[in-house]
């Protein structure tokens, strides 16, 4: 008797850490999804989303700007870019022409994102973000000369 009801003890011990571990989990998706969904509603309502193509097509009327950390940007970028960390975009936005579109792009989206809510909160009304960033652009770069 004894023996069953050590059984039964394990089993619903073992069972109630099983359900705390599914709740976590589902916790964690439900943070991710919501990280997600916030992240592409700020994107869609600060900026337009641009495939490669449309970005190089109005690239040239555009001030463009690399978000990615100065390191980054030496070791390559998009040709006719200018490197503006998103840390210092508040610092530089004085730089900026607000009558002018304005091109973002990062590795991804993510800090293309951040720096489209800053500027689409501080009046500027055309802003870009180049969809999937560097790590997918197939178009012409730039590397720096003084490149470690």
């Amino acid at each position: 008797m004894k023996w069953k009801v050590g059984k039964i003890l394990l089993f619903a011990a073992i069972s109630k850490s099983a359900i705390i571990l599914d709740v976590i989990f589902i916790v964690i998706i439900i943070a991710w999804l919501g990280s997600y969904f916030y992240g592409k509603w700020r994107r869609n309502r600060y900026a337009t989303v641009l495939d490669e193509e449309d970005f190089q097509k109005g690239i040239h009327k555009a001030q463009v700007l690399d978000l990615r950390p100065k390191e980054q940007f030496n070791r390559g970028h998009i040709l006719g870019a200018r490197s503006m960390p998103l840390a210092f975009l508040r610092q530089q936005m004085d730089e900026l022409r607000p009558d002018l579109p304005v091109y973002l792009y990062d590795e991804g989206m993510a800090l293309s994102t951040q720096g489209a809510a800053y500027l689409g909160k501080r009046g500027f009304k055309k802003i870009f973000i180049l969809k999937d960033g560097y790590s997918k652009w197939s178009g012409k770069t730039k590397k720096s000369k003084y490149n470690d």
